[in-house]
Formats: C-alpha cells, structure tokens, sequence
C-alpha cells in the first residue's frame, strides 16, 4: 500500500477518533476534536499532492479519497 493510501486509510481512523473527541465529554475535548479534524483534513491535502506528484494513482485510491473526505465532513455535520 502506497502512502497516498495510508494517508486516506488514516483519515478513516481519525473520523473515529475525531467523532470520539466530539461525542464523549473530557477536558478540552472539543478543542481535540478540532485538532484531529484539522489533522484529518491536512492528510486529504498531502493524499492527493503526493499522488499526483508521484503518479501514485490507484483505483483503491480514486474510489476511497472521495468516500474518506465525505465520510469525515457528514460525521461531522451529523455530530453538530
């Protein structure tokens, strides 16, 4: 798997943790989930900036960046 990909998979699992953040009280929790939003939404950029420079294109790829970034933004919306 290249780092694209890992970029998008980890995007996936940083919507768990961000949902987590949100949803569960703790000290600063919203101020992590912010944090890993922001962290979640830099790895989208640096996914498709290294796949194109790079020509890493996949088709796991074109069929997951979209699904992650709605995946992430929907939860989002949902949890507000």
């Amino acid at each position: 798997m290249n780092l694209p990909n890992q970029l998008t998979v980890s995007r996936l699992v940083l919507t768990v943790f961000f949902l987590g953040a949100l949803l569960v009280p703790f000290p600063y929790h919203e101020t992590a989930a912010l944090a890993l939003f922001v962290a979640a939404s830099i790895t989208d950029y640096f996914d498709g900036a290294i796949a194109r420079r790079h020509r890493l294109i996949t088709n796991f790829g074109i069929l997951m960046d979209p699904l992650a970034d709605k995946i992430l933004v929907c939860s989002a919306f949902i949890a507000f």
